[in-house]
């Protein structure tokens, strides 16, 4: 009881010091700290930005003065703006100008498509006055004939991806980087989850940008290469990254009480695998499973425990009333696979029933809102086009999975659903940060099963603390049938007249559409499977021996298990026990025959 005082007083202080902090940096603005006037005007005219946030007026000053610069802050909270502002600052006074045959002075290396294209609409916002400077972006999924055009005419600030950048470097012989001064890192830690540790490290071999390497080449001092790296959640790949990309790096962002300089450098070790925790790093973290996590102070962090066959009629049970609270919002709701990002996508953009009528003629749309999906396995054209689209919107509901977790900036997202768990608590943090950016107010929601409440004291751990949704208030505040529920007790959330109704007309719709129905059985075999995926210590909370898969296909609205996953799981095991029985009992007989032979 004492600790969590402890901790709760802790939270408190911390935040009102950020808030002592954000109001000295607002009265600045960004002309103070150093920016050109017109780089200025434009922050404001074009991206809305009366005053510097806290990361920017703590970044951008120390990024002028061309240190290597490590950036830990909470997503929403300006770190683009931090390091493209300085950039183009410099790149504005360059004189002579630069033009495109100069090639390439800035690079951006970010972990997906999406961020990709969102940092390159708001360089081209920022660089509207600057019509010199040329920005530009390679990623995968594009024609690489395409850019290999665009980087043969030169590009003064270029965002890429990982993958496709190595390809061009050694395969574009017109890709001009000679004068390359700044590189950066942005989502880090993102970039090496996805697996692009070995690429990042012959990355910056090609471009011989390793810390205490020489990187002048016979440059005048004018192009001494500076690195960023920007992370919301820092581990040992992270650390190392740093160690081995930056020089002397000024911290920001970062408490001293987490983070040490230490200069005995250890310069061994590998991004593609975990590094030897015996390794001296450049940056000594916490450990991962004991650190806290920086998140906005005005996020409102809920759970709501809901057992497995209820789940799919709670979910659009508080997505109604989300849209009937407030028509002008947006939602986005995470699942852990895409197929399910699939069913529900399809699910909720048809399904209609009118719970305020008996009458089967007055149904009506169930979500009254516009309805978007994001995957990985889209096309990229697709994934442009929901990117796009979901960002404009005033009112709408996206349905995504991990792919739109980092760095994207939806604007007025005001509240986040984690309908599967998020697994690693660093991933909670990612997903969250989609809602409450720059100030701005917002909700998270996480689904919960009765057998997986102990991941919440996984979350505290990280000092993550949720309280619990409303749920019983919310449900019984829809009438069934134009009658209000009197009863306020029931033996369990399934037995509740509004759930029990709208589970049955789900499971009837499901059963009623074979398209729908396919799609409901591939998203229960892609959720079983990815639910036994947990890694380390969540194994022991997400169990699929305590699931109960007669329930979890409920989840999905059918009425019987399929029969891909489940009891097949256990025949198949008995099956390949028993062969294997049979074919030892086989050698075992011609072993016998041979010997009397």
């Amino acid at each position: 009881m004492k600790k969590t005082q402890k901790t709760n007083k802790e939270k408190e202080s911390n935040t009102k010091t950020r808030t002592k902090e954000s109001e000295i940096f607002a009265s600045c603005s960004f002309s103070s700290l150093g920016l050109h006037s017109t780089l200025s005007e434009q922050l404001q005219e074009r991206l809305g930005f009366e005053a510097p946030t806290l990361v920017q007026a703590q970044a951008i000053p120390v990024i002028l003065s061309g240190r290597h610069v490590l950036v830990n802050a909470e997503t929403g909270s300006g770190k683009t703006i931090a390091y493209l502002a300085p950039i183009i600052h410099y790149l504005q006074g360059y004189n002579p100008r630069i033009e495109r045959s100069h090639g390439t002075f800035a690079l951006v290396l970010v972990p997906t498509r999406e961020l990709c294209l969102q940092v390159y609409e708001i360089l081209q916002k920022l660089l509207h006055r600057f019509h010199w400077i040329v920005p530009g972006y390679v990623m995968g999924g594009e024609n690489r004939n395409k850019e290999k055009a665009r980087l043969r005419k030169g590009i003064s600030i270029l965002i890429a991806t990982p993958g496709r950048l190595l390809d061009h470097l050694k395969n574009t012989s017109s890709f001009v980087h000679t004068n390359l001064r700044w590189i950066i890192f942005d989502e880090a830690d993102r970039i090496l989850e996805l697996g692009f540790g070995k690429d990042i490290e012959e990355i910056l071999d090609l471009l011989g940008s390793r810390a205490n390497e020489s990187v002048e080449k016979g440059k005048s001092s004018e192009f001494q290469r500076q690195n960023l790296l920007l992370s919301a959640t820092l581990n040992e790949k992270v650390n190392h990254l740093s160690k081995i990309s930056l020089e002397n790096p000024v911290m920001i962002g970062l408490d001293n009480m987490k983070m040490q300089p230490d200069s005995s450098v250890n310069q061994t070790g590998s991004l593609g695998s975990d590094v030897d925790e015996d390794l001296d790093y450049s940056i000594k973290a916490v450990n991962s499973s004991s650190g806290d996590y920086r998140l906005p102070a005005q996020l409102v962090q809920r759970f709501v425990k809901v057992p497995c066959g209820s789940r799919l009629a709670v979910l659009l049970s508080i997505l109604k009333h989300l849209f009937e609270r407030e028509a002008s919002q947006k939602v986005v709701v995470f699942f852990s696979t895409c197929d399910a990002v699939d069913f529900h996508y399809m699910l909720l953009s048809e399904f209609q029933w009118s719970p305020y009528s008996q009458f089967e003629e007055l149904k009506q749309m169930f979500l009254k809102c516009k309805t978007f999906r994001l995957h990985g396995n889209m096309k990229q054209e697709d994934r442009r086009i929901t990117f796009s689209a979901f960002k404009t919107e005033k009112s709408a509901l996206l349905v995504s999975t991990d792919v739109a977790a980092r760095g994207l900036d939806f604007p007025k997202v005001r509240c986040i659903i984690q309908y599967d768990s998020p697994g690693e608590a660093s991933e909670y943090v990612h997903r969250v940060g989609r809602t409450a950016r720059l100030g701005e107010r917002g909700e998270s929601l996480l689904f919960l099963q009765p057998i997986e409440v102990d991941y919440l004291q996984d979350l505290e751990k990280h000092g993550v603390s949720l309280t619990e949704y409303p749920l019983l208030k919310i449900i019984d505040s829809f009438p069934l049938h134009s009658q209000m529920h009197r009863v306020k007790k029931f033996v369990s959330l399934e037995s509740h007249p509004w759930v029990a109704s709208l589970q049955r007309e789900l499971e009837s719709y499901i059963s009623a559409e074979p398209k729908i129905k396919k799609q409901a059985k591939d998203a229960f075999c892609s959720w079983v499977r990815a639910y036994t995926a947990h890694r380390g210590d969540l194994k022991q909370i997400f169990m699929v021996k305590k699931l109960h898969l007669g329930h979890v296909a409920k989840s999905f609205a059918l009425r019987e298990q399929p029969s891909l996953v489940g009891k097949t799981f256990q025949n198949q095991s008995k099956k390949r026990k028993r062969d294997l029985k049979q074919k030892q009992k086989g050698l075992f007989k011609k072993r016998k025959v041979a010997s009397k032979t």
